[in-house]
């Protein structure tokens, strides 16, 4: 209901909600018109509500995608799989250039805060390592690591190294390909941003139970790709 209330101008204004983490968008797609049936807010807000992926490919029609000309190994989180689909992900990575495939991983065993639990952490792990963790560790430097779930890129550095990048990320990769994009490691593109701001335990928690809501990086990037017509 906060969240409703705070975004009812825009919601009202038929303005696009857009989201980067998985399980909150499919929070608002999914569940909300369950939780609030006969709110006319609630249905807008499911109606209007996207992905970065699903945004930026409804309107492709526009403008030429930069091509990155990369391999990409993609962990879809749950969410994202079983309530979203992947469509629009795998479309704006051909629009992208980019030889992707996605790993047949099931969860990654991070589960919001499941993993963090000292009791679950040897499910948490085992879970990661029935397909996913495996096919990080196995794929080339050069090869991107793309996951969108917050926790899945968490699980995925501290078990393998690798620093997976959002979708997001990697279109942003595609724009600025002019400023030496590594070869190798190409997420350590990005490593002295990360390193200039270290989460606390306090802020991954907030991060954990909050709406991950970033509609003006999203726009930043779909502005930045508009410019490429």
């Amino acid at each position: 209901r906060q969240i409703m209330d705070a975004l009812r101008t825009e919601i009202e204004a038929g303005t696009c909600i857009v989201g980067l983490e998985p399980s909150c968008v499919a929070t608002f797609r999914d569940e909300l018109g369950n939780l609030f049936p006969r709110d006319e807010v609630a249905n807008k807000l499911k109606r209007q509500t996207f992905l970065f992926s699903e945004f930026v490919h409804q309107h492709a029609d526009k403008f030429d995608f930069p091509h990155l000309e990369r391999r990409a190994l993609v962990h879809g989180h749950c969410h994202h799989k079983s309530i979203l689909g992947m469509e629009a992900e795998e479309k704006l990575f051909e629009q992208l250039g980019i030889e992707y495939d996605v790993v047949d991983s099931g969860c990654c065993g991070m589960a919001g805060s499941f993993g963090f639990e000292r009791e679950k952490y040897d499910v948490s792990i085992a879970c990661g390592e029935r397909a996913l963790l495996p096919a990080v560790r196995e794929a080339d430097a050069r090869t991107l690591i793309v996951a969108d779930g917050f926790s899945c890129r968490e699980q995925v550095k501290q078990s393998t190294g690798r620093w997976p990048l959002h979708v997001a990320e990697v279109a942003q990769l595609a724009i600025q390909q002019r400023h030496h994009i590594p070869v190798y490691l190409p997420e350590s593109f990005y490593a002295s941003q990360r390193q200039s701001h270290k989460l606390s335990k306090k802020e991954i928690a907030v991060g954990l139970a909050g709406v991950a809501f970033g509609g003006w990086a999203a726009w930043s990037v779909w502005r930045r790709l508009s410019e490429h017509r």
